[in-house]
């Protein structure tokens, strides 16, 4: 008479969803600097930097408008 319980998963499935979740963020972690190693980024500084330093900083253009 008495009635079987059905077995609940609840708690399993959310421990399953909290290591995935802890998987993931490792492995986004991990690949987070690959990008800087091709040196792209290095490159691009590099060409921003020398725009900067080539226009002209200086917001005094003589006696016009002193």
């Amino acid at each position: 008479m008495a009635e079987e319980q059905e077995k609940d998963n609840f708690w399993l499935i959310i421990g399953g969803i909290i290591i995935a979740t802890i998987v993931l963020v490792l492995v986004l972690k991990g690949r987070e600097t690959e990008h800087l190693a091709s040196g792209a980024v290095a490159a691009s500084n590099a060409e921003v930097f020398s725009k900067i330093e080539s226009r002209k900083t200086s917001n005094v253009t003589g006696n016009v408008g002193n």
